[in-house]
């Protein structure tokens, strides 16, 4: 039988999942016993697990009602200014770093990426993978931590800006300059095209949010 703590951190990790991955969106509450029951545990390692997500501003309460949390445009702004300084430095280590496997790693998901180009659902999972590869190419522990930080608050975001129409393909053309500068050592470049990426990612959200272009239909993440 798993301990409390491996509970607890099975729990946490399937409730943040299932954040990340839509099941539950902003606003959404959530309830310690259809939990439980989803997942197929008790209700300790749940209730332990919400009480983590909202003491790291996953979760947020409302009465007595834990709900999933929203970033207003302010806090997005912010998140997209620290994401990008950071991932910036790890295109410019991974640039100085990454093995040759590595390298391959990162030309083989953009090759396989653009066959998911018309379903936003598994190309903005696809870019998490992506993204999460790029930041271990950068060899710098603490720098993966802190992007781990980072990208456990994007699950926050209700709509990704993959779904816009064309942006998909235009991403993969991004990431396929970022992945070039980093396979030839030119660190400065690499972070610079990485910083580009994700401005033009967040203009796009921003678009979207205003209504300026349109949307695939699928899931929104």
């Amino acid at each position: 039988m798993a301990s409390t703590k491996e509970a607890q951190k099975d729990a946490y990790d399937l409730i943040l999942e299932a954040i990340d991955t839509g099941v539950y969106a902003p606003g959404d509450r959530l309830v310690e016993s259809d939990l439980a029951e989803r997942f197929g545990m008790s209700r300790t390692p749940i209730r332990e697990a919400l009480q983590r997500l909202e003491t790291q501003s996953m979760l947020t309460r409302t009465g007595r009602s834990l709900i999933v949390a929203s970033l207003d445009h302010g806090q997005l702004a912010d998140l997209y200014i620290v994401r990008a300084e950071l991932e910036g430095l790890a295109a410019r280590l991974a640039a100085q770093h990454a093995t040759p496997e590595e390298v391959r790693v990162l030309v083989g998901m953009v090759e396989h990426d653009l066959g998911l180009v018309d379903d936003p659902g598994k190309l903005a999972q696809a870019n998490r993978r992506f993204h999460k590869q790029l930041h271990l190419a950068s060899h710098n522990r603490y720098l993966i931590d802190q992007l781990e930080l980072v990208h456990r608050s994007m699950a926050l975001l209700a709509t990704t800006s993959l779904a816009a129409d064309g942006r998909g393909v235009q991403a993969l053309n991004e990431h396929k300059a970022i992945v070039t500068a980093i396979s030839e050592g030119r660190g400065a470049e690499a972070s610079e095209a990485l910083k580009k990426h994700l401005s033009y990612a967040f203009e796009t959200r921003l678009k979207i949010d205003a209504g300026e272009i349109g949307t695939h239909e699928g899931p929104e993440r």
